[in-house]
């Protein structure tokens, strides 16, 4: 692998992560087109880079998002009994946000854990990725009616909102409400959505997105949901490939694998600064629009795919 190469697949990584187009997919088929899956050594090698570089992205989430994690790590300093760290009623519902995000995380620790090996040796590959692009794609068009006069209804109910709280001077976080109203039988199921993502190319942040918008979130509070999970899921699953990595004494055998350092940092930094984009575009978008574009997005891709495999011969079977 080389620096580019690096920095092509975190640019993947950083743009797909967060949206609902299913950043593994497009990695394993970008690191296909790339030739970098020749080797069952060289494959492994590459799905742990892939993996651990989305600490780039995860930073973009710390980042944006420092206020509210701030927001539940005092929430629950609070529900253990340290004082004075804000208003009773945030830190309640920063407590209560907390709790949902890891109630939501189980399911797809448990069932992913349990699941890795077999996914990884049956699912990760082209065809099974453009399947589940295929489908995803569907499900994005087929719902964009329903999720369309779902936004009109959240948009009413915010200008409504909106003017309260300017005619009371108040500055309500309407999002962060939104999501302490969750209980933990709605955080589950969005946790169960998650597990769908197990195979590559379903795309995690859509189906938590999608059980967001069924539970009653609205599109902004959906993605916060989904990215605060994502924070944890994704640490967990870079956590465990790096430890995996570390304890197995494979970490010369892997940095030689991917070129060394140089890639490895390359990837991180460049997931880094895409996820943040990627992130801020998504947040804007979900709040006057449908995922139909995502929905077009994602049959293209793997029309696409099958045009260049069939042009130039390439094989998409495992």
């Amino acid at each position: 692998m080389t620096p580019f190469d690096a920095w092509i697949l975190g640019m993947v990584e950083g743009i797909t992560e967060y949206l609902p187009v299913s950043s593994t997919g497009h990695l394993i088929i970008t690191s296909w087109l790339l030739g970098l899956d020749k080797t069952a050594a060289q494959r492994d090698a590459v799905a742990d880079f892939e993996i651990i570089i989305q600490g780039g992205a995860i930073l973009a989430v710390v980042g944006l998002y420092r206020a509210r994690i701030g927001q539940m790590l005092r929430g629950i300093a609070s529900k253990v009994g340290v004082h004075g760290l804000g208003s009773a009623d945030r830190m309640s519902a920063g407590c209560t946000i907390a709790r949902n995000v890891v109630i939501a995380f189980i399911p797809a620790a448990a069932i992913g854990f349990l699941a890795k090996d077999t996914v990884k040796a049956n699912l990760f590959n082209p065809a099974s990725v453009i399947g589940a692009l295929a489908v995803g794609g569907v499900v994005m068009l087929a719902i964009a009616p329903w999720q369309s006069r779902k936004i009109a209804s959240e948009r009413d109910a915010s200008l409504r909102a909106a003017t309260t709280a300017a005619i009371t001077g108040s500055s309500a976080d309407f999002t962060g409400a939104a999501l302490a109203r969750m209980n933990g039988m709605q955080a589950l199921f969005i946790g169960l959505f998650q597990c769908l993502a197990l195979w590559p190319g379903t795309s995690r942040s859509f189906v938590t997105i999608l059980a967001g918008l069924l539970v009653g979130l609205g599109g902004v509070a959906a993605a916060e949901f989904s990215f605060l999970l994502g924070l944890v899921t994704l640490t967990a699953a870079s956590g465990y490939s790096a430890l995996k990595i570390v304890k197995a004494h494979h970490a010369s055998e892997f940095l030689e694998q991917i070129g060394g350092w140089l890639p490895l940092v390359c990837g991180l930094l460049v997931a880094w600064a895409s996820a943040a984009l990627a992130i801020d575009f998504l947040v804007r978008y979900l709040g006057r629009h449908t995922l139909a574009l995502f929905g077009w997005w994602r049959l293209a891709v793997a029309g696409i795919v099958l045009v260049v495999a069939w042009q130039f011969g390439l094989t998409i079977t495992p």
